[in-house]
């Protein structure tokens, strides 16, 4: 409330003694409902942040005498999980790998379990959609296009395993030479305008098809085979099924031959439980590329 100065009525309460264009505000008492609730606040907060993880320090927050925390009660969750699912990850772990899609129930909670897998720790990659990401050198794991197999055994061992990783001796393996040490600028543009024809695509220079396939059959045909068609257990791709994993055309063929690509997979069976990995195998042989 209030007032002009010239106009202050006994019985007015004094004012703040601030004017504004001669007006003064009165110096009311706050409620008492309202300044006992603010003491209470106070009160409240003080115990909250002496209960609770409240006060930066420099290393962290303090912790409270509650020892609570969000991370904490994430982590009991997270074991309630686990504690639930005990029993069916303990199936799926003992289970043989060709029979978890005879059991509905099982079958059902792998491809649950391994989707959130996938989602977790191989979209980055292979993508959401598991697509995979083609001039990147990361697999379409839909296209039934498999290095060293699509059943659902090797794709637990890829996953399992990984590929050419230094960091489990069981990884897949294989190893394309830098042509680029070992033949001319000639044979090569030559051998890779020979592999642009295996898949019916046209070459770029047609005049050199011919001296490439005798390259291709002196250097390359030993892994790809006579007819570009690969060899999955030595993870050696198939040149003639238009389906490429770093490009298909000229200059990346160029690329590819000259410098050679080794792509690398993590072995997840140290990052993961034995039943994740069942799991996320499964879930990416139901995909529609698995065979």
């Amino acid at each position: 409330m209030t007032t002009p100065t010239d106009k202050k009525l006994p019985g007015d309460p004094d004012t703040t003694g601030h004017s504004w264009d001669g007006i003064e505000e009165f110096n009311n008492p706050l409620p008492k409902w309202w300044l006992y609730t603010f003491y209470l606040c106070i009160i409240w907060a003080i115990g909250y942040t002496i209960a609770y993880p409240a006060w930066p320090m420099v290393n962290s927050a303090t912790a409270g005498l509650l020892g609570w925390s969000s991370r904490g009660e994430v982590n009991a969750e997270m074991e309630a999980a686990e504690a639930a699912n005990a029993e069916i990850n303990a199936r799926l772990a003992s289970v043989e790998l060709t029979e978890i899609a005879a059991d509905p129930d099982l079958n059902s909670y792998a491809n649950n379990a391994g989707a959130a897998v996938f989602r977790t720790w191989c979209a980055q990659c292979h993508g959401s959609g598991a697509a995979g990401v083609q001039a990147s050198g990361y697999p379409n794991l839909l296209d039934d296009d498999w290095l060293w197999g699509g059943d659902i055994e090797n794709i637990y061992y890829t996953v399992a395993h990984g590929i050419r990783n230094e960091d489990d001796d069981d990884a897949r393996y294989s190893e394309m030479p830098a042509f680029g040490e070992l033949l001319e600028p000639e044979e090569i543009n030559g051998v890779v305008n020979y592999v642009m024809t295996l898949s019916g695509g046209e070459a770029q220079d047609p005049s050199a098809v011919e001296a490439g396939a005798e390259v291709y059959a002196d250097n390359c045909s030993v892994c790809h085979g006579d007819n570009g068609e690969g060899d999955v257990f030595q993870g050696a791709p198939n040149l003639a099924d238009a389906i490429w994993l770093y490009g298909g055309d000229y200059d990346t063929l160029v690329e590819t031959v000259t410098y050679s690509r080794y792509g690398v997979m993590p072995n997840w069976n140290s990052r993961l439980t034995e039943a994740q990995i069942r799991a996320v195998a499964t879930y990416v042989h139901q995909l529609g590329g698995g065979t």
